[in-house]
Protein backbone atom coordinates (compact mmCIF):
# COMPACT_ATOMS: atom_id res chain seq x y z
CA UNK A 1 0.00 0.00 0.00
CA UNK A 2 2.76 2.42 0.97
CA UNK A 3 4.77 1.62 -2.16
CA UNK A 4 1.74 2.21 -4.39
CA UNK A 5 1.04 5.51 -2.61
CA UNK A 6 4.66 6.57 -3.16
CA UNK A 7 4.43 5.72 -6.86
CA UNK A 8 1.21 7.69 -7.33
CA UNK A 9 2.43 10.61 -5.23
CA UNK A 10 5.75 10.93 -7.02
CA UNK A 11 4.12 10.74 -10.46
CA UNK A 12 1.60 13.41 -9.44
CA UNK A 13 4.37 15.66 -8.11
CA UNK A 14 6.86 15.03 -10.90
CA UNK A 15 4.74 14.86 -14.06
CA UNK A 16 1.69 16.74 -12.76
CA UNK A 17 3.81 19.78 -11.95
CA UNK A 18 5.17 19.80 -15.51
CA UNK A 19 1.70 19.80 -17.05
CA UNK A 20 0.49 22.51 -14.67
CA UNK A 21 3.59 24.54 -15.55
CA UNK A 22 2.75 24.09 -19.24
CA UNK A 23 -0.79 25.36 -18.65
CA UNK A 24 0.60 28.43 -16.89
CA UNK A 25 3.35 28.99 -19.48
CA UNK A 26 1.54 28.26 -22.75
CA UNK A 27 -2.15 28.36 -21.89
CA UNK A 28 -4.81 30.81 -20.83
CA UNK A 29 -3.83 30.47 -17.16
CA UNK A 30 -0.62 32.45 -17.68
CA UNK A 31 -2.07 35.57 -16.04
CA UNK A 32 -2.43 33.64 -12.76
CA UNK A 33 1.28 32.83 -12.44
CA UNK A 34 1.91 35.30 -9.60
CA UNK A 35 -1.07 33.95 -7.67
CA UNK A 36 0.28 30.41 -8.04
CA UNK A 37 3.68 31.54 -6.76
CA UNK A 38 2.05 33.07 -3.69
CA UNK A 39 0.01 29.95 -2.98
CA UNK A 40 3.03 27.69 -3.50
CA UNK A 41 5.08 29.71 -1.00
CA UNK A 42 2.33 29.44 1.62
CA UNK A 43 1.88 25.71 1.02
CA UNK A 44 5.60 25.01 1.31
CA UNK A 45 6.03 26.93 4.57
CA UNK A 46 2.91 25.35 6.09
CA UNK A 47 4.07 21.86 5.11
CA UNK A 48 7.51 22.40 6.66
CA UNK A 49 6.54 24.22 9.86
CA UNK A 50 3.17 22.63 10.64
CA UNK A 51 3.66 19.03 9.52
CA UNK A 52 7.13 17.73 8.64
CA UNK A 53 9.05 19.42 11.47
CA UNK A 54 6.48 18.57 14.19
CA UNK A 55 6.52 14.96 12.96
CA UNK A 56 10.31 14.87 13.24
CA UNK A 57 10.37 16.45 16.70
CA UNK A 58 7.78 13.96 18.00
CA UNK A 59 10.39 11.23 17.52
CA UNK A 60 12.04 12.20 20.80
CA UNK A 61 15.42 13.02 19.27
CA UNK A 62 17.40 15.95 20.65
CA UNK A 63 16.01 19.26 19.39
CA UNK A 64 19.57 20.60 19.06
CA UNK A 65 20.49 17.80 16.64
CA UNK A 66 17.39 18.27 14.50
CA UNK A 67 17.86 22.05 14.33
CA UNK A 68 21.48 21.48 13.30
CA UNK A 69 20.30 19.25 10.44
CA UNK A 70 17.76 21.93 9.47
CA UNK A 71 20.47 24.59 9.39
CA UNK A 72 22.87 22.40 7.39
CA UNK A 73 20.04 21.56 4.97
CA UNK A 74 19.19 25.21 4.31
CA UNK A 75 22.87 26.07 3.76
CA UNK A 76 23.27 23.04 1.49
CA UNK A 77 20.36 24.05 -0.73
CA UNK A 78 21.72 27.61 -0.81
CA UNK A 79 25.09 26.33 -2.04
CA UNK A 80 23.39 24.03 -4.53
CA UNK A 81 21.46 27.00 -5.90
CA UNK A 82 24.68 29.00 -6.11
CA UNK A 83 26.35 26.21 -8.06
CA UNK A 84 23.45 26.10 -10.54
CA UNK A 85 23.47 29.88 -10.98
CA UNK A 86 27.23 29.92 -11.50
CA UNK A 87 27.20 27.02 -13.96
CA UNK A 88 24.28 28.21 -16.06
CA UNK A 89 25.41 31.83 -15.90
CA UNK A 90 28.85 31.07 -17.27
CA UNK A 91 27.44 28.72 -19.89
CA UNK A 92 24.94 31.45 -20.92
CA UNK A 93 22.03 29.03 -20.54
CA UNK A 94 19.43 31.76 -20.50
CA UNK A 95 15.86 31.73 -21.73
CA UNK A 96 13.56 34.73 -21.99
CA UNK A 97 9.85 35.11 -21.58
CA UNK A 98 7.67 37.42 -23.62
CA UNK A 99 8.39 40.27 -21.21
CA UNK A 100 12.15 39.96 -21.63
CA UNK A 101 12.71 38.69 -18.09
CA UNK A 102 15.55 36.26 -17.60
CA UNK A 103 14.98 32.66 -16.55
CA UNK A 104 17.81 30.64 -15.11
CA UNK A 105 17.05 26.91 -14.78
CA UNK A 106 13.55 27.40 -13.56
CA UNK A 107 14.17 30.43 -11.34
CA UNK A 108 12.23 33.48 -12.54
CA UNK A 109 14.35 36.54 -11.81
CA UNK A 110 11.94 39.45 -11.90
CA UNK A 111 14.81 41.90 -11.49
CA UNK A 112 16.68 40.58 -14.53
CA UNK A 113 19.91 38.61 -14.82
CA UNK A 114 22.08 37.92 -11.76
CA UNK A 115 24.55 40.64 -10.80
CA UNK A 116 27.88 40.33 -12.54
CA UNK A 117 26.50 38.80 -15.72
CA UNK A 118 25.97 40.93 -18.79
CA UNK A 119 22.62 39.85 -20.19
CA UNK A 120 23.44 41.19 -23.64
CA UNK A 121 21.60 40.70 -26.88
CA UNK A 122 24.43 38.48 -28.07
CA UNK A 123 23.82 36.09 -25.18
CA UNK A 124 20.09 36.09 -25.87
CA UNK A 125 20.74 35.37 -29.50
CA UNK A 126 23.04 32.51 -28.53
CA UNK A 127 20.11 30.98 -26.64
CA UNK A 128 20.01 27.76 -24.70
CA UNK A 129 20.21 25.35 -27.63
CA UNK A 130 23.51 23.93 -26.43
CA UNK A 131 22.35 23.82 -22.83
CA UNK A 132 18.93 22.21 -23.09
CA UNK A 133 20.21 18.78 -22.15
CA UNK A 134 22.24 20.24 -19.29
CA UNK A 135 19.07 21.85 -17.97
CA UNK A 136 17.20 18.55 -18.29
CA UNK A 137 20.01 16.63 -16.56
CA UNK A 138 20.01 19.06 -13.65
CA UNK A 139 16.22 18.93 -13.44
CA UNK A 140 16.29 15.11 -13.40
CA UNK A 141 18.72 15.04 -10.47
CA UNK A 142 16.55 17.53 -8.60
CA UNK A 143 13.41 15.48 -9.27
CA UNK A 144 15.16 12.31 -8.10
CA UNK A 145 15.91 14.00 -4.78
CA UNK A 146 12.28 15.14 -4.52
CA UNK A 147 11.19 11.52 -4.96
CA UNK A 148 13.38 10.39 -2.05
CA UNK A 149 11.93 13.15 0.16
CA UNK A 150 8.35 12.22 -0.77
CA UNK A 151 9.05 8.55 -0.02
CA UNK A 152 10.42 9.40 3.43
CA UNK A 153 7.23 11.32 4.23
CA UNK A 154 4.99 8.46 3.04
CA UNK A 155 6.91 5.93 5.15
CA UNK A 156 6.34 8.12 8.22
CA UNK A 157 2.62 8.63 7.54
CA UNK A 158 0.38 8.39 4.47
CA UNK A 159 -1.17 11.75 5.33
CA UNK A 160 2.26 13.39 5.52
CA UNK A 161 3.25 11.77 2.24
CA UNK A 162 0.21 13.16 0.43
CA UNK A 163 0.91 16.65 1.79
CA UNK A 164 4.60 16.41 0.87
CA UNK A 165 3.73 15.27 -2.68
CA UNK A 166 1.43 18.27 -3.18
CA UNK A 167 4.03 20.60 -1.68
CA UNK A 168 6.66 19.28 -4.10
CA UNK A 169 4.18 19.71 -6.96
CA UNK A 170 3.63 23.33 -5.90
CA UNK A 171 7.29 24.24 -5.69
CA UNK A 172 8.24 22.42 -8.90
CA UNK A 173 5.72 24.37 -11.00
CA UNK A 174 7.79 27.60 -11.22
CA UNK A 175 10.96 25.54 -11.76
CA UNK A 176 9.38 23.64 -14.64
CA UNK A 177 7.99 26.87 -16.10
CA UNK A 178 11.57 28.09 -16.39
CA UNK A 179 12.71 24.78 -17.91
CA UNK A 180 9.93 24.94 -20.49
CA UNK A 181 10.92 28.52 -21.38
CA UNK A 182 14.56 27.46 -21.83
CA UNK A 183 13.67 24.50 -24.06
CA UNK A 184 11.02 26.53 -25.88
CA UNK A 185 13.69 29.07 -26.85
CA UNK A 186 15.72 26.27 -28.43
CA UNK A 187 12.88 24.76 -30.45
CA UNK A 188 9.68 26.01 -32.01
CA UNK A 189 7.86 22.83 -30.97
CA UNK A 190 6.04 23.21 -27.66
CA UNK A 191 5.13 19.51 -27.62
CA UNK A 192 8.76 18.39 -27.81
CA UNK A 193 9.69 20.73 -24.95
CA UNK A 194 6.78 19.41 -22.87
CA UNK A 195 7.71 15.76 -23.48
CA UNK A 196 11.36 16.32 -22.54
CA UNK A 197 10.54 18.10 -19.29
CA UNK A 198 7.84 15.50 -18.49
CA UNK A 199 10.44 12.73 -18.79
CA UNK A 200 12.70 14.63 -16.40
CA UNK A 201 9.76 15.01 -14.00
CA UNK A 202 9.05 11.27 -14.18
CA UNK A 203 12.46 10.66 -12.57
CA UNK A 204 10.70 11.68 -9.32
CA UNK A 205 9.09 8.21 -9.32
CA UNK A 206 12.53 6.53 -9.55
CA UNK A 207 13.66 8.54 -6.55
CA UNK A 208 10.51 7.49 -4.73
CA UNK A 209 11.14 3.79 -5.38
CA UNK A 210 14.73 4.00 -4.15
CA UNK A 211 13.64 6.17 -1.24
CA UNK A 212 11.14 3.53 -0.14
CA UNK A 213 13.81 0.85 0.18
CA UNK A 214 16.37 3.27 1.64
CA UNK A 215 14.12 4.82 4.27
CA UNK A 216 12.45 1.52 5.15
CA UNK A 217 15.87 0.06 5.92
CA UNK A 218 16.96 3.11 7.89
CA UNK A 219 13.77 3.80 9.82
CA UNK A 220 15.61 5.21 12.83
CA UNK A 221 16.92 8.02 10.63
CA UNK A 222 13.47 8.95 9.33
CA UNK A 223 13.21 12.16 11.44
CA UNK A 224 16.39 13.43 9.80
CA UNK A 225 14.94 12.79 6.33
CA UNK A 226 11.84 14.77 7.30
CA UNK A 227 13.99 17.68 8.54
CA UNK A 228 15.98 17.68 5.29
CA UNK A 229 12.71 17.77 3.36
CA UNK A 230 11.62 20.71 5.53
CA UNK A 231 14.87 22.58 4.86
CA UNK A 232 14.30 22.14 1.11
CA UNK A 233 10.73 23.51 1.31
CA UNK A 234 11.73 26.42 3.57
CA UNK A 235 14.62 27.39 1.32
CA UNK A 236 12.55 27.26 -1.87
CA UNK A 237 9.77 29.34 -0.31
CA UNK A 238 11.99 32.01 1.24
CA UNK A 239 14.79 32.18 -1.34
CA UNK A 240 13.08 31.38 -4.64
CA UNK A 241 9.37 32.19 -4.42
CA UNK A 242 8.86 35.05 -1.97
CA UNK A 243 11.63 37.26 -3.49
CA UNK A 244 9.74 37.08 -6.79
CA UNK A 245 6.69 38.47 -4.99
CA UNK A 246 8.56 41.37 -3.37
CA UNK A 247 7.53 43.99 -5.90
CA UNK A 248 5.95 47.40 -5.54
CA UNK A 249 2.24 46.69 -6.00
CA UNK A 250 -1.05 48.48 -5.52
CA UNK A 251 -3.03 47.92 -2.33
CA UNK A 252 -5.45 45.58 -4.10
CA UNK A 253 -2.65 43.57 -5.69
CA UNK A 254 -0.86 43.29 -2.36
CA UNK A 255 -4.07 42.12 -0.69
CA UNK A 256 -4.55 39.47 -3.40
CA UNK A 257 -0.95 38.32 -2.96
CA UNK A 258 -1.40 37.92 0.80
CA UNK A 259 -4.74 36.17 0.27
CA UNK A 260 -3.19 33.59 -2.06
CA UNK A 261 -0.28 33.08 0.35
CA UNK A 262 -2.83 32.43 3.10
CA UNK A 263 -4.78 30.14 0.78
CA UNK A 264 -1.70 27.93 0.41
CA UNK A 265 -1.38 27.67 4.18
CA UNK A 266 -5.11 26.96 4.64
CA UNK A 267 -5.09 24.35 1.86
CA UNK A 268 -2.30 22.33 3.49
CA UNK A 269 -3.93 22.63 6.93
CA UNK A 270 -7.30 21.54 5.55
CA UNK A 271 -5.81 18.51 3.81
CA UNK A 272 -4.12 17.51 7.04
CA UNK A 273 -7.36 17.77 9.02
CA UNK A 274 -9.12 15.52 6.49
CA UNK A 275 -6.59 12.77 7.02
CA UNK A 276 -6.45 13.10 10.77
CA UNK A 277 -3.53 11.78 12.83
CA UNK A 278 -2.56 8.22 12.15
CA UNK A 279 -0.54 7.88 15.34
Amino acid sequence: MTLLAILLGTLLAGVGSVWLAALLSFGALGRYTQHMLSMAAGALMATAFMHLLPEAFESGLEAHDLFMVLLIGVVFFFLLDKAELWHHGHEHHYGTDHGGEAHLHGHTHAQGAPAGHDHSHDEQAQGPKGGSWAVLAGDSVHCFGDGVLIASAFVADLRLGAIAALAVLAHEVPHHMGDLMVLRAGTSNKRVALIKVSLAGAVTALGGMLGYWLVDGLHDYLPYFLVVASSSFIYVALADLIPQLQKRLSASQTAAQIAWLGAGIVLVTFMSSLGGHAH
